[in-house]
C-alpha cells in the first residue's frame, strides 16, 4: 500500500503544476527564518513518514518546503497567502480531493531579519531587526488550573520590532530635518511613500511591518522641523550629553559627567543641569558656556559661545539657544569678576596666612 501511495504521489506531482503566487502584499509578510505550523487533518490516514503536518522555516532564498512537493515561495507573503498556495498544490498535484482537504497555517516564530535604514536619522545603518526584546521574547506560559496537562505554550505573537516606526527608533530616531511625510520604503523593484506625521499629530498612520532585505530611506530637509524635536514613537526619548563645569557653584556635580536629558531639550536647560547658572549675579552674571555639536554624517563640528545670563534671558531664540542633539558638549566658564576675585582671595590667603589657618580648624 505504501508503495502504491509513494508512486501516486510522485506521479501527481510531476503533472502538477504549482499556483499562481500572489502579488506582494505591504501587510504582516514572512521572511527567511520565520517558521509556521502547518496542519492537514486529512493526512491522518497517511503513515507518519508521508505526512504534511509539521512545523518548517522559511528558507533563506525565501521559500519553503514541503515534502513531495516544489519549493514555494514564502517570502514577501501572508500567511494567509501560503496557506492558499500550499492548499492549491495539494489538489492540483492529486495528493487530496478538495472536499476533504483543509490546511491551516500559522506562525510559531518570528525569526530576525535585517533592513537597511539611510537618511535622516541618528544611526543610519544595517539593522537587525528582532520582533521583542530578550526579556519578552520567551514564549509565555498560561496555566489551565482545570486541566492537568502541562501549560500552554503560546508562540507566534505579534512581532512588535519588525514595524517600520520600531525599526525608525532602532536606527537612532529621526533628525530634526527628516522629512516625515515622505519616508521610502523599498522592497525589491517595488516602492512605497510612507506618510508618518500622523505619530506626532495623533492621527491614524500605516505603520508598515517590514521584511529581510527591505531599504528604508528618510529624505532630509534643508530647515529644522521644530515638532519633531520631542520624544515620539519615531524620535529618540532621552540622549545623552556631555557635561564640564570646573567654576565654584558647579563644584558638586557637572564635572565631565555624561547626562541623560529628555530629547527636545534646550542649551539653556543644560546649562542649569551643570549648574554653571545662578549665584551672585555681580560675580555670575558674565560666565560664559560653550555649546559644541558634530554633525555624525560630515563630522563637522559647531561650537555656539554664549553668555549664561543672555541665554537664559533668550530662551525662545532657537538661534541663540538650540536644540541639543544626541552627544553635545556643554562647558562652562567663570566670568571675569570670579577669577580676579579668585585671584586676590588666594593673594590675600598668602598675605594673612591666619585666616587660612581659622578656615581649617573651625569650618
Amino acid at each position: 500500500m505504501i508503495k502504491g501511495l509513494r508512486f501516486s504521489i510522485f506521479t501527481s506531482i510531476a503533472m502538477a503544476a504549482i499556483a499562481a503566487i500572489p502579488s506582494i502584499s505591504w501587510a504582516l509578510p514572512l521572511s527567511p527564518g520565520d517558521r509556521i505550523r502547518i496542519s492537514v487533518p486529512a493526512d491522518d490516514a497517511i503513515p507518519e513518514t508521508y505526512r504534511f503536518s509539521g512545523i518548517y522555516e522559511v528558507n533563506l532564498d525565501g521559500t519553503l518546503q514541503v515534502p513531495f512537493l516544489e519549493p514555494m515561495p514564502a517570502a514577501g507573503l501572508e500567511v494567509a497567502q501560503v496557506q492558499q498556495q500550499l492548499t492549491e498544490s495539494l489538489v492540483s498535484g492529486g495528493l487530496f480531493q478538495p472536499q476533504f482537504l483543509q490546511v491551516t497555517a500559522q506562525v510559531v516564530d518570528w525569526g530576525p531579519v535585517q533592513v537597511t535604514v539611510a537618511g535622516a536619522t541618528f544611526e543610519p545603518g544595517r539593522i537587525l531587526v528582532t520582533d521583542q526584546t530578550p526579556s519578552e521574547s520567551a514564549p509565555r506560559e498560561i496555566v489551565i488550573e482545570e486541566a492537568e496537562n502541562e501549560p500552554f505554550i503560546i508562540s507566534g505573537e505579534y512581532p512588535v520590532g519588525r514595524y517600520l516606526t520600531a525599526v525608525l527608533r532602532r536606527a537612532g530616531g529621526l533628525t530634526p530635518k527628516a522629512d516625515i511625510e515622505n519616508i521610502r520604503l523599498i522592497r525589491g523593484d517595488q516602492e512605497k511613500v510612507v506618510d508618518l506625521s500622523g505619530v506626532l499629530s495623533g492621527e491614524p498612520v500605516e505603520d508598515i511591518p517590514l521584511i529581510a532585505g527591505d531599504q528604508i530611506v528618510v529624505p532630509e530637509l534643508t530647515q529644522i522641523q521644530p515638532e519633531l524635536v520631542r520624544p515620539s514613537q519615531v524620535t529618540p526619548s532621552a540622549i545623552a550629553i556631555f557635561l564640564s563645569n570646573q567654576t565654584d557653584p558647579g563644584s558638586g556635580g557637572g564635572n565631565g559627567d555624561v547626562t541623560q536629558v529628555a530629547y527636545g531639550s534646550r542649551f539653556s536647560q543644560a546649562v542649569v543641569a551643570a549648574q554653571c547658572a545662578g549665584g551672585t549675579r555681580s560675580t555670575n552674571a558674565n560666565r560664559r558656556v560653550t555649546l559644541i555639536q558634530t554633525n555624525r554624517s560630515t563630522g563637522q563640528t559647531e561650537v555656539f559661545d554664549r553668555k549664561v545670563e543672555d541665554l537664559l534671558r533668550n530662551s525662545n531664540d532657537t538661534e541663540i539657544n538650540p536644540y541639543l542633539m544626541p552627544e553635545d558638549s556643554i562647558v562652562c566658564y567663570d566670568s571675569a569678576v570670579t577669577n580676579t576675585s579668585g585671584v586676590l582671595d588666594f593673594i590675600g590667603n598668602i598675605l594673612n596666612p591666619f585666616r587660612t589657618l581659622r578656615s581649617i580648624f573651625f569650618n
